[in-house]
């Protein structure tokens, strides 16, 4: 009986040991990373090892500049997204404890993979890492590469300028660059630990996000922390001039019921209260609500990002530099106010607010007429609007850098999305789920089999630049630096090709009308 009964025991002991074994390998153990701070635990997901919301700062101090988060000990979950900064809008979970990233890698391995860091658009005002365009999984599948994303500080939280107001916030026009500089020593300090190569670091962003890369470019604190950068239709020729931002921030002052002399008491109102005082008008601008942004501070940023030339610091960094054909579509494309514009009319439609120079619009319209006889003063709008706001910017910069001799590629995204209301065209946006292969994740409009053919090009060449420092690829026909006078610009279409100095007509007008970046 005793020798039936010990069978039994080890008969039960082997098949529980075969049953754990089972189940572990039908459920992997989840992917363990140990950082600087602490371990994190994420998850399993399509293959890949997906940590979301990994805390790579404190809790933040309002507008002073961020610091690393406290140690931990015991694994810290990574399951879910952190905090986006606090912003107007319905951008989900807002906190002003908002400093968090999320990483995809295929491995934890040493592999030493390329690093993708996203920083999302939205201007200086809104937005967070956590957008399904951004969602990283299909990009760090397709080129074995560490992808990642993350949040900071945004609008008056992260940009208003009170240093010239109130002792104790020398540093708060700039806090919300301060932030990404933190996430970057983030990644160089731990990425390694997720299968990232500290020396290969290219960081990308569109719109905002690609404002804040030209930013970077020209701050000191940042030199080294990235090796390779591409900005999607988003530029910083010039940051806010002091004066001009102690203005903005009087008037926010005021719009809070607040004195200069009482600014330090911004520090502790509530948020929200923040938050709708700057929805008065720009009292540099004349119109839209207040505009914060990088600030020559001559503390953090010393220098305009690319005036009078390019910064320096940025020179030896490969970069690309796009933007969309039709990029105003995206703003107003489906405004009322364009529908039945006449050559009558057009010139009221393009008012400083929407040209954003100062230049007349008969001149503007004029020029066009010249240029363009058979477009439609609608096509008119949307071309002007983008060369003379949008692209111009893009423009210097690409200059700039060939005037230096410093890499660059250039692009132009001429493939159409599909607009809310049905219009299509290469928009504002329309290349972010081309460049993450995300064309059918949610808030896509750039879709269909044309659109997979068109987002093989650019995310490979988005990866190639990341790996090599150089965006060419098979897919591709040879895409040549940007020089002078030729200016190649890649077109990316169904079929890409080169061209020499595309839109040139309209470059030209254009640069004979000074230009400052809007809101600075």
């Amino acid at each position: 009986m005793g020798m039936t009964r010990r069978a039994a025991v080890l008969a039960g002991l082997a098949a529980t040991a075969t049953a754990t074994a089972t189940a572990s390998h039908a459920a992997p153990r989840a992917p363990r990373a140990v950082t600087t701070a602490g371990p994190v635990i994420g998850r399993r997901q399509d293959g890949l090892n997906v940590f979301k919301g990994v805390r790579y700062g404190a809790p933040t101090r309002r507008f002073q500049p961020p610091e690393a988060p406290t140690p931990w000990r015991d694994p810290a979950p990574a399951f879910d997204y952190g905090a986006a900064s606090p912003q107007r809008g319905n951008e989900p979970n807002q906190s002003e404890d908002c400093l968090f990233l999320n990483v995809w890698t295929p491995g934890l391995d040493s592999g030493r993979r390329p690093v993708m860091v996203y920083i999302h658009g939205g201007a200086y005002s809104s937005g967070s890492g956590s957008d399904p365009l951004y969602d990283g999984t299909r990009l760090a599948t397709r080129g074995d590469v560490v992808v990642v994303t993350l949040n900071h500080r945004l609008n008056a939280l992260g940009y208003a300028y009170l240093a010239r107001l109130t002792p104790g916030f020398e540093d708060s026009s700039n806090v919300g660059q301060l932030d990404l500089i933190l996430a970057l020593r983030w990644v160089r300090d731990n990425i390694a630990a997720f299968g990232g190569d500290p020396n290969r670091v290219m960081v990308f962003g569109q719109s905002g996000g690609g404002a804040k890369i030209a930013t970077l470019m020209a701050t000191p604190a940042a030199q080294g922390l990235f090796h390779r950068a591409a900005t999607m239709s988003g530029q910083q020729v010039t940051a806010s001039g002091p004066i001009n931002a102690t203005t903005r921030a009087t008037t926010w002052l005021k719009a809070l019921g607040l004195t200069p002399d009482r600014a330090h008491e911004a520090a502790a109102l509530p948020v929200e209260r923040l938050l709708e005082a700057q929805g008065v008008e720009d009292p540099i601008l004349g119109y839209g609500g207040l505009y914060f942004g990088p600030v020559l501070d001559f503390r953090s940023l010393p220098r305009h990002p690319f005036y009078p030339d390019a910064a320096p610091q940025g020179l030896g960094i490969p970069m690309i530099i796009g933007n969309t054909r039709e990029e105003t579509l995206g703003f107003m494309g489906n405004d009322p106010k364009n529908v039945g514009l006449t050559w009558e009319t057009l010139a009221a439609r393009m008012s400083p607010g929407v040209m954003r120079i100062d230049v007349t619009p008969e001149a503007v319209i004029a020029a066009y007429r010249r240029m363009h006889p058979d477009w439609s003063p609608d096509q008119v709008l949307i071309a002007a609007t983008t060369a003379g706001r949008s692209w111009r910017g893009a423009v210097i910069e690409a200059e700039e850098r060939a005037k230096a001799g410093a890499p660059a590629w250039v692009y132009q995204l001429d493939f159409p999305g599909e607009t809310a209301s049905g219009r299509k065209g290469a928009f504002h946006t329309a290349d972010i789920p081309l460049v993450f292969d995300n064309v059918n994740a949610a808030g896509s409009r750039t879709r269909g089999p044309s659109a997979q053919d068109v987002a093989d090009q650019m995310s490979d060449a988005f990866i190639a630049l990341a790996r090599n420092g150089d965006p060419n690829h098979a897919g591709l026909p040879h895409w040549d630096r940007y020089e002078l006078p030729t200016r190649q610009t890649l077109l990316f279409d169904i079929k890409p090709r080169m061209a020499n100095d595309p839109r040139g007509d309209e470059r030209a007008f254009f640069s004979a009308i000074p230009y400052i970046q809007p809101g600075t």
